[in-house]
C-alpha cells in the first residue's frame, strides 16, 4: 500500500533536567558557596511540510515519535545540555487533528510551514539560582518540567487546482493520462482507481494540478463502494469537473447520483464551481449524442460539454474551461524554450 492519508501518531516532548545541589570545594577555600546548575531544557516535537512528498506511508511504520530528555545540572555551575528537538516531515496539504480526529489544530498548505505540536520541559533550577544574602548555602533545586504526550491524526488532503468526479467507469483516469503523464490504471471492470492520482496538465503555455479520485456510487457516504474518504481531496480545487459516462443509458441518474453525494458529504463540495461533461462522445452516432446531452442539460438546468479522451474530441475545449475557472494565482507559466541556432 504505497497511498496512505489518515494515521495515528503518538508523540512526547522531552523532559527538562533536574537541577543540581553542589558547592564548591577547593582546597584553601574556606567558603566555596554553592555552585549548581540549571537543567537543560527538554526537545520539542515540531511538523514540518516539505516539498518531494505526496502520501503519509511513512507513518505506517514508525507511529512514536519521542523527543530527548534535558541533562540534569552539574556542579561548577554548569548547566545541563538540552535534548534534541524532533520534527515530522509531512505533505504539503497535511491537516494535523486531535485525539478526537475532529478539531484541527493545524493546517500545513504551504512548503516550509512549521508548527510546534508539543514543547519540552524546562529544566530546573540548581542551588546556585537561589543564592542570596540571607541564604548563603541552600539546599534545594527544582526538578525539571515533564514533556507533553499527545495522541494526533495526520489526514492529508491533496493540493490540486481541479478535481475530477463521477462513477466508476466514467472515464476520469483515461481523462487524466490523455491531458497529463500521469499514468494511472485503465481496465473495464469499476474501481481500477484504488486511491487518487496527480496530474501536471497544460493548455495555452499554463499548468495545473489536477486530481482523480476513486469513483463514487450511489450511497458512498454510507461507506458503500470505497465510500466518500478520498472526497477531502478534491476539497482544496477551486473547480471540479464532473464526468458522465455517455454510453450510460441513465445519464440524468447518473449525474444526479455524484450530485447526491457531495450533498451528503457536507461542506463545500455541493456548491463549488462545477462543469459537467458528457464522455466517452465516440461512442455514440449524432443522435444518440444529441439526446443523451439534451437529457444531461435538462437535469444540469445548465450548458453540458463534449467530450472524447481516446478520439481527444473537445479536450482542449474542456482544458480551456478549466483554466478560466482556476483562480489566476494557481496558475503556473510554462517555461517557454528559446529556439538555439542549428549546428551540425
Amino acid at each position: 500500500m504505497k497511498f496512505l492519508d489518515l494515521t495515528k501518531v503518538y508523540i512526547r516532548s522531552g523532559g527538562g533536567g533536574n537541577g543540581c545541589v553542589s558547592f564548591r570545594r577547593e582546597k584553601y577555600i574556606e567558603y566555596g558557596g554553592p555552585d549548581g546548575g540549571d537543567g537543560g531544557k527538554g526537545g520539542s516535537v515540531w511538523v514540518e511540510a516539505v516539498e518531494g512528498l505526496n502520501t503519509l506511508i511513512d507513518f505506517r511504520y514508525q507511529q512514536h515519535f519521542f523527543a530527548k530528555n534535558g541533562q540534569s545540572g552539574m556542579g561548577n555551575q554548569r548547566t545541563g545540555k538540552d535534548g534534541d528537538d524532533i520534527t515530522l516531515r509531512v505533505p504539503v496539504g497535511t491537516e494535523i487533528l486531535d485525539e478526537d480526529e475532529e478539531t484541527v489544530l493545524a493546517d500545513l498548505t504551504e512548503v516550509g510551514q512549521k508548527v510546534l505540536l508539543a514543547k519540552g520541559g524546562n529544566g530546573g533550577f540548581g542551588n546556585l539560582h537561589f543564592k542570596s544574602a540571607t541564604n548563603q548555602a541552600p539546599r534545594r533545586a527544582n526538578p525539571g518540567q515533564e514533556g507533553i504526550e499527545r495522541t494526533l491524526w495526520l489526514r492529508l488532503k491533496l493540493i490540486a487546482d481541479a478535481g475530477l468526479l463521477g462513477l466508476p467507469n466514467a472515464g476520469k483516469s483515461t481523462f487524466l493520462s490523455a491531458t497529463s503523464n500521469a499514468r494511472p490504471k485503465i481496465a473495464d471492470y469499476p474501481f481500477t482507481t484504488l486511491h487518487p492520482n496527480l496530474g501536471v496538465v497544460g493548455i495555452d503555455n499554463t499548468e495545473f494540478v489536477v486530481a482523480d479520485i476513486p469513483g463514487l456510487i450511489e450511497g458512498a457516504h454510507e461507506g458503500r463502494g470505497i465510500g466518500d474518504r478520498f472526497l477531502g481531496h478534491v476539497e482544496r480545487c477551486a473547480v471540479l469537473l464532473h464526468l458522465v459516462d455517455g454510453t450510460s443509458e441513465t445519464v440524468a441518474e447518473d449525474y444526479r447520483t455524484i450530485i447526491n453525494e457531495l450533498e451528503a458529504y457536507g461542506g463545500e463540495l455541493a456548491t463549488k464551481n462545477r462543469i459537467t461533461v458528457l464522455n466517452k462522445i465516440d461512442a455514440l452516432d449524432e443522435e444518440e449524442r444529441a439526446e443523451a446531452k439534451a437529457a444531461l442539460e435538462a437535469e444540469v438546468g445548465g450548458p453540458v460539454m463534449m467530450l472524447s479522451s481516446v478520439a481527444r474530441e473537445g479536450l482542449n475545449e474542456v482544458l480551456r474551461t478549466l483554466r478560466s475557472q482556476i483562480d489566476d494565482d494557481r496558475l503556473r507559466q510554462k517555461p517557454v524554450e528559446e529556439a538555439k541556432p542549428w549546428h551540425p
